[in-house]
């Protein structure tokens, strides 16, 4: 990478990483905090403004994503940042439940995933975007796992109103790190491989094998955030652990879901064995839900169940989008994992909502777990019959700016090469999307061709 495609790497990797630290930091402290205010004794009303968030989230990404092709991506990202920062503030200042759910309502609504991700497709070579992609997904992983260990001891010392003000201030502190650190985009277009197509939405929609991920993204988070909504208040009442001491559970539970992630997706991807690994994980998955449904009697229980839900967690977080990549036309991968971020964050909404829901109804976390156990069930039958992915990998290059040959027959030219599974010019974007076996294709001859496009 050059040092201008690391600048705008690492920028906008610490951007992703600083904006989810102001999302993540409130999971495993919100229900204990949020249910002492006033109206907070209602669950339901605390789940609605848990998930609020994702909600706004869910309906304004793509939106967004789009706008910032026709406004330009720093405006968009700069709007979205300012609207983080401001629900989080009326969140601080909120003295009832509800408007605790309309601060949490405008932080969702500064939804800049997707435009970061088209910033980044601006800013970096075709090569190099993979590369680019990794260190924010790198960060948002780390960002997560650190949240979980901080959060309690800073519920602690500065309580949820200090919370949601840290991270207006981290969203400031983004905003000025776009104006001063991510450099301009010399040419700003679109990018079939990191932004959502409306055209290619029926594609996405109809596609079976994109279905059953999105359908698993959703059960995936919505157990998540159902989880969240009542595991703070089990710990409390069931292990006896203050919340600000919390940590000493997640970050056992968390090292230990990381560490036995990487042989896991290894063995996935070297072996080709990546349905049988991602097919485990959801009836291990399953397993955890299963058991805090049916057995949660001490602290020992809950850290045991904990820990089986953060290693099968881990395994498919990881290998959801590498299935999106794998398994998503060409052309249309950018609009599938555009669709896919979208169900992520409208399940976030309708996990903590049904949660809230459940636990001011039965005054009990099982209809909770019973939940999520039902979506990991219906999950692993969905998942069951998945098509094995190709082992295949995604590849790019850049069109010349000046060619003007046809793109059909180049088209046809790179898929006829050993090893290509798919191939798609679109001169459009003057780009040729690949999409080749991971191991023996003949690199050689598409550079070949393609460098007589330069």
């Amino acid at each position: 990478m050059s040092k201008l495609e690391l600048r705008a790497a690492s920028g906008l990797a610490g951007l992703y990483a600083l904006r989810m630290l102001g999302m993540f930091l409130i999971l495993p402290v919100f229900a204990v905090y949020a249910g002492k205010m006033p109206g907070g004794e209602n669950h339901a009303l605390v789940g609605l403004a848990f998930g609020a968030y994702g909600l706004t989230q869910a309906l304004l990404q793509l939106p967004f994503g789009m706008w910032s092709d026709r406004v330009g991506r720093k405006k968009v990202i700069y709007i979205g940042l300012a609207l983080f920062a401001l629900g989080s503030i009326m969140c601080a200042l909120a003295d009832h439940i509800i408007w605790l759910i309309l601060g949490r309502a405008v932080q969702g609504a500064g939804a800049i995933s997707a435009a970061v991700t088209a910033l980044l497709a601006d800013l970096t070579r075709e090569e190099n975007r993979t590369k680019a992609m990794a260190m924010v997904g790198a960060s948002i992983a780390t960002t997560f796992a650190v949240s979980l260990v901080a959060a309690p001891k800073l519920a602690q010392w500065i309580g949820l109103p200090g919370i949601f003000l840290l991270t207006a201030a981290l969203a400031v502190s983004a905003l000025i790190g776009v104006w001063k650190v991510i450099p301009n985009p010399a040419i700003s277009r679109f990018h079939s491989d990191a932004e959502a197509n409306t055209s290619r939405l029926p594609l996405v929609l109809r596609h079976p094998q994109l279905l059953r991920l999105n359908y698993g993204v959703f059960a995936l988070h919505a157990a998540q955030m159902a989880m969240f909504t009542v595991m703070p208040l089990l710990l409390k009442d069931i292990g006896g652990i203050d919340v600000a001491h919390h940590w000493y559970v997640y970050l056992p539970v968390v090292l230990v879901g990381f560490v036995l992630m990487v042989p896991a997706i290894i063995y996935g991807e070297k072996k080709r064995h990546l349905k049988e690994v991602f097919v485990f994980a959801i009836a291990l998955m399953l397993l955890a839900q299963l058991g805090m449904t049916l057995w949660l009697p001490s602290l020992t229980a809950i850290v045991l169940w904990l820990g089986v839900y953060f290693i099968a967690f881990n395994i498919l977080e990881a290998t959801q989008p590498s299935l999106i990549s794998k398994i998503a036309p060409t052309a249309a991968k950018g609009t599938a994992m555009g669709v896919y971020n979208t169900c992520q964050s409208a399940s976030m909404f309708m996990g903590s909502a049904l949660a809230g829901w459940l636990y001011q109804h039965y005054n009990s976390a099982t209809p909770v777990f019973a939940l999520c156990t039902a979506l990991m069930a219906i999950w692993l039958l969905v998942a069951w019959g998945m098509q094995p992915p190709l082992p295949v990998k995604s590849q790019m290059f850049h069109i010349g700016e000046d060619w003007s040959g046809n793109a059909a027959e180049l088209s046809a030219k790179l898929g006829a090469i050993r090893g290509v599974k798919e191939a798609v010019v679109l001169i459009e974007e003057r780009v040729a999307l690949l999409k080749v076996l991971q191991d023996g294709w003949d690199e050689a001859a598409a550079q070949q061709l393609i460098a007589e496009t330069n």
